[in-house]
């Protein structure tokens, strides 16, 4: 019975260690207006790529991005990865000669 038990418990620690990805969707609708998403139209915030349904709707996602996150998040999206920044490139000067 004991050795049941243990079974059942282990069980349900692997199933519910699965269940918080098993509702998870990936974005499809704007978090400003709620339409459907163009991926032309993104920005990246903490890590995470956000996708808007136009041009009117970053501006009011930057002004407050978490309130549109954590609703999300709540109903189960999930964000993509936003790339990596590439570091920028800048030109280091040559040293300056000694004259002749």
């Amino acid at each position: 019975m004991k050795k049941l038990t243990g079974i059942i418990i282990a069980a349900a620690f692997c199933l519910a260690g699965t269940m918080g990805t098993a509702w998870a969707i990936p974005q499809e609708n704007c978090p400003v207006m709620g339409g459907k998403i163009n991926k032309s139209i993104y920005t990246d915030y903490n890590g995470k790529r956000i996708y808007f349904c136009c041009n009117a709707c970053p501006e009011p996602f930057k002004k407050e991005p978490e309130k549109y996150i954590k609703k999300m998040e709540a109903e189960g999206v999930v964000f993509e990865k936003a790339p990596l920044a590439k570091p920028e490139t800048v030109p280091v000067p040559a040293p300056a000669r000694k004259p002749e």
